[in-house]
């Protein structure tokens, strides 16, 4: 499902123009990524957690010359899916 099709199924769902939609799916977004470069996490019961987790500096080999190179440290989003939604899932 890409934005648009998200956008429209909000739309539909919720009994809101598409305008409206895409201004409350952007809003969503633009607050988990501010928590999250603020470096703190979000939980919604049921659904899940976004929060961030820090990547070590690690060596790994460049495929075509065989030579080694340092891949740096880093932050990176990570979601880990609640409870309801696994079994929303898995029950299809």
């Amino acid at each position: 499902m890409k934005k648009a099709e998200l956008i429209n199924a909000i739309a539909e769902k919720g009994g809101y123009s598409k305008k409206d939609a895409e201004k409350a799916l952007d809003a969503v977004v633009d607050s988990i990524t501010d928590v999250l470069v603020a470096g703190d996490k979000i939980t919604l019961v049921g659904f899940g957690t976004f929060k961030t987790k820090e990547k070590p500096e690690t060596t790994g080999r460049n495929p075509r010359t065989k030579e080694t190179v340092t891949i740096p440290a880093k932050t990176v989003p990570v979601f880990k899916a609640g409870q309801t939604l696994k079994d929303a899932v898995n029950k299809k």
